[in-house]
């Protein structure tokens, strides 16, 4: 992520979930898919890596299920960071704070569980690429990546279609004009890639087994396994 998207993100941080249930469309689905495939056979401690971890939103679904996990949080805007940080307090979960990008070395594995949502589409192809393989790196033998993401149509033509029906669905969902205007631009530096795509750069980077276990248009839910 780029220090400009990072202060685009940072700066809406005290309203950026209030908004983003208004900009994605079935975020609950999105989310509940994306919990289950992580916590699936896990064990009652785990170690947990949250990348582009925002405000703690899925570290906090994840807490839920997994009260005695130890999660380490990843995100490069200090501000999205210290919302996360009073919602985890409230959990009463072990969790610490990773101020970074994450084109950056990521923290000392293993980790038995590896987490990302609407962040890894921010990066190039190359750079998205690359992180799936230092994921692979982090993971324990049998441990479980989900990412729950913003990806792009499997041909161009086709993307704006998409765009078509996201703008349909927030405005019916009462998402104010301000609110969809500021998520347009913070939408000018995404570099989605097809579903495809994602399972290509997960096979190469050594992942056993890979899948997309949920997909609404732009937004789908991929999980793979080391």
């Amino acid at each position: 992520m780029t220090a400009h998207v990072s202060r685009l993100f940072g700066a809406d941080a005290g309203q950026f979930d209030r908004e983003r249930a208004g900009l994605i469309p079935h975020l609950h689905a999105l989310y509940e898919i994306a919990v289950d495939l992580a916590v699936h056979n896990r064990g009652t401690a785990p170690r947990v890596l949250d990348l582009g971890a925002g405000t703690g939103l899925f570290s906090g679904e994840l807490a839920t299920h997994l009260p005695n996990a130890s999660i380490d949080l990843l995100d490069a805007s200090r501000e999205m960071l210290d919302v996360a940080a009073r919602m985890l307090d409230l959990y009463a979960v072990k969790h610490t704070l990773i101020e970074g990008d994450l084109t950056d070395a990521l923290p000392d594995g293993p980790y038995d569980i590896v987490v990302s949502a609407l962040a890894i589409h921010h990066l190039s192809a190359a750079e998205q690429a690359d992180l799936y393989r230092r994921v692979y790196a982090v993971l324990r033998p049998g441990g479980v990546f989900v990412n729950a993401e913003q990806v792009a149509a499997a041909v161009p033509e086709l993307d704006e279609l998409y765009a078509e029906f996201w703008l349909r669905e927030v405005k019916a969902a009462g998402t104010p004009a301000g609110t969809v205007d500021k998520a347009r631009e913070r939408m000018a530096y995404d570099r989605p890639a097809p579903v495809a795509s994602h399972l290509a750069w997960l096979a190469d980077a050594g992942f056993r087994s890979a899948d997309c276990f949920y997909k609404r248009f732009r937004f789908a839910v991929l999980a793979a396994w080391r």
